[in-house]
């Protein structure tokens, strides 16, 4: 049977982003049953997929770009600064925002970086917020505070660690899209995102460093049983590079448009698979908050307003 390249593109995104969601559960398991740290799946995630990705275009017609994008300093400290704040603070708050918490509210609150978006680039433009703005501003809002709270001020269904490192996850993602909008016109996103992801990983190393004076991968390396592998491997092969390709190949078929809608299957895979696999309690409010919160960002690809002017 025949698929066209329309169709293939969409099946692409929407296994990419379904994998990205199960990682997240993975993640929580790792967290949670296994006692794995933050800090140390980080780094390894970090590690792992941005040499595989660099061996990838190593191998690619892009190999020259592995080195020639450190040869002009201003390129290089944009580099650096897009792996330590970007890749790093995206990978790092998501995964804190987990192990306090749930994969089901993190991917959520992360899901807020077009919201943050559109404020961040309202302010600078001085642009007066349109009725759109002040709809998507309001609702997200308000989804947010029943994804959080299930409807009522006296009870939060998660911890204030878990809704700090979210919605920091959420600022972070906002930073590393806006961030690497020039460098993707300059450079091939395997090489971006796999330097990106080197330079997060090793400053995560030297953070822990100064900060505790332990080396992370060998004073934080757990028991390795075949479960911790499987999933450690599942989150950097499947909730990492293969995610990465598909939804990185899909652009070939689909417009990125498309992509962002059909992107909202990460959350849905994160919560369907939280509440199946982990008995993750999400209640009708939580529900109906992510809901609002996904349609926000359905809202806000359809119609982008501001975020199509020049960043």
């Amino acid at each position: 049977m025949h698929i066209s390249g329309r169709v293939k593109g969409m099946i692409m995104v929407v296994i990419g982003a379904s994998l990205w969601g199960l990682s997240g559960t993975a993640a929580q398991i790792l967290f949670q049953q296994e006692q794995l740290s933050t800090e140390w799946l980080v780094t390894i995630r970090l590690l792992l997929s941005g040499l595989i990705l660099l061996l990838f275009a190593f191998f690619s017609s892009n190999r020259h770009e592995i080195y020639v994008i450190w040869q002009n300093k201003k390129t290089a400290f944009q580099l650096i600064l897009f792996g330590l704040l970007g890749m790093l603070g995206v990978q790092y708050t998501y995964f804190a925002s987990i192990a306090e918490g749930n994969a089901a509210v993190a991917t959520i609150l992360q899901y807020l970086a077009p919201l943050f978006i559109t404020v961040y680039l309202l302010i600078k433009f001085k642009s007066p917020p349109s009725k759109l703005d002040i709809f998507v501003l309001f609702f997200a809002t308000f989804g947010t505070f029943l994804l959080l709270t299930n409807g009522s001020l006296h009870n939060f269904m998660v911890s204030t660690p878990a809704i700090i490192w979210g919605v920091l996850s959420g600022l972070s993602l906002a930073f590393y899209t806006l961030y690497s909008k020039d460098l993707l016109t300059l450079w091939s996103s395997s090489v971006l995102v796999g330097w990106g992801m080197i330079i997060g990983g090793m400053g995560m190393i030297i953070l822990q460093a100064l900060t505790t004076r332990r080396f992370i991968l060998f004073s934080d390396t757990p028991q390795l049983h075949l479960t911790t592998l499987l999933l450690i491997g599942f989150v950097v092969l499947f909730g990492t590079l293969i995610a990465f390709y598909l939804f990185l190949d899909s652009i070939r078929y689909i417009s990125p448009k498309e992509t962002t809608l059909l992107g909202c299957t990460e959350p849905l895979a994160a919560i369907i698979s939280s509440v199946i696999i982990l008995h993750t309690p999400f209640l009708l409010w939580q529900m109906v908050g992510a809901a609002i919160i996904i349609l926000v960002v359905l809202v806000l690809s359809l119609f982008p307003q501001v975020q199509e002017q020049d960043v």
